[in-house]
């Protein structure tokens, strides 16, 4: 039996209890400190760790050969997902649920020459190829259909329910200047895709995570140049949720979105919601924590770093991303109770990685994301440990010196905030 079958048969027998699990561990005090399991080299950008779920199975992407592809790590052990069987050359995963599904976007063989998913311009080979949604399940890829009128669309994230949100192009005539078609945010529920809509008139947004209560969150605005950040043609200047009532505005920090953008990342099953938002002048960007009872709070970079980003966020309300400061020197973040702790400082001493940022987080505190060894970019699978066996740890008490970032680090850090600076 391989990995992938071995993938398959374990998550049928685990997704029900990994699902049971969530109202359990959420009830658990917070670990001190972290075990750090090296996930392995991602490659070039985009490869990383993008998410992880209850039942501990990773989603990314790893770039090999000048393309990427979408990948899945369990117990350690990476295994590509074969959505390359689309017949384009480059796929990456962004969301898996407690069932196993995984969900992502995937070029295909049929031409329409444009790069829709930025494959192009992230320098990897190059390919007119149209970028299709994908559900991966029980060994087997399968396209999510856009029945919009446009040739693209791409899955940001899936429940446990099994409804994926993200985006598709239609058929409207495109904005002045953009080299894509524009695009709505999108739900496929039962393998049928509903459009939700954009705010204030905007002519773009997409969809980017979903809670199991089908509250969705991502970002609205209209066409600009690629974003490798959030991976679209958008200016994100609202950072907006979706529910039964229709859409609505998450307030941001009074920046029209031209730097970071305001961009809501992840939402939990108790509606709270995390993401970033620039400042006014958009000089700089921070991360945010908004819920319905407390409005938009900062999650404040680390020490004077001068940004913050915040990725996803657990029902515990731990939430993680990442700091900078003005050399653009990058931390992985953990946030408890908006007290902000740079991961390193909570990982065993003797590790080799320097961990750059986290993009996933789950019930059990389980944290993923990639960090720099030697220059070369790996994932990284935090766990926590609360048996006692390593000392206690206090926030701030760096266990990693922090090190000038790689060519390579910085370039994909770069890409994956938006930052479009040397």
């Amino acid at each position: 039996m391989n990995y992938t079958q071995i993938l398959t048969f374990a998550l049928g027998s685990m997704g029900a209890a990994a699902m049971a699990q969530t109202t359990l561990v959420s009830q658990q005090a917070a670990p001190v400190n972290y075990h750090l399991i090296d996930l392995g080299p991602v490659g070039m950008p985009p490869g990383a760790a993008n998410f992880i779920p209850n039942n501990g199975v990773v989603a990314g992407a790893v770039e090999t050969g000048g393309a990427v592809h979408a990948v899945a790590w369990f117990g350690g052990h990476l295994i590509d997902i074969g959505a390359n069987k689309l017949g384009g050359p480059n796929s990456q995963a962004f969301g898996v649920n407690d069932r196993g599904q995984v969900v992502g976007e995937a070029q295909t063989s049929d031409p329409n020459g444009e790069d829709f998913c930025g494959f192009n311009q992230m320098g990897l080979l190059p390919s007119g190829n149209a970028c299709r949604a994908f559900l991966w399940q029980n060994g087997l890829v399968a396209e999510l259909k856009n029945t919009l009128g446009g040739a693209n669309s791409v899955a940001n994230q899936i429940n446990n329910r099994g409804d994926v949100v993200g985006f598709a192009e239609t058929n409207q005539q495109r904005e002045a200047g953009c080299g894509v078609g524009r695009f709505a945010p999108v739900i496929w529920r039962n393998g049928i895709m509903q459009t939700l809509p954009t705010y204030a008139g905007d002519p773009d947004a997409t969809a980017f995570a979903i809670n199991d209560q089908g509250q969705t969150v991502g970002a609205s605005g209209s066409c600009a140049p690629f974003n490798p950040n959030s991976q679209l043609n958008l200016l994100e200047a609202h950072a907006v949720l979706w529910d039964a009532t229709g859409v609505h505005l998450i307030p941001g920090f009074g920046g029209d979105g031209g730097f970071g953008g305001n961009h809501a990342c992840g939402i939990n099953n108790l509606g709270q919601v995390v993401g970033h938002s620039d400042l006014p002048g958009d000089a700089a960007f921070y991360g945010f924590l908004w819920s319905k009872e407390t409005g938009t709070l900062m999650l404040k970079p680390y020490g004077e770093d001068f940004a913050s980003v915040a990725n996803s966020i657990n029902d515990r309300g731990q939430a993680v991303g990442g700091s900078f400061d003005a050399n653009f020197a990058f931390r992985a973040m953990l946030w408890q109770d908006r007290i902000g702790i740079d991961l390193n400082s909570v990982v065993p001493g003797n590790t080799a990685m320097h961990l750059d940022i986290a993009f996933g987080i789950n019930a059990s505190g389980e944290i993923v994301g990639f960090g720099d060894i030697d220059g070369e970019l790996h994932g990284f699978l935090a766990t926590p440990n609360s048996s006692g066996e390593e000392e206690r740890l206090l926030p701030g008490e760096a266990r990693v010196p922090r090190t000038p970032l790689s060519v390579n680090a910085r370039r994909l850090l770069f890409q994956r905030l938006g930052i479009r600076r040397p």
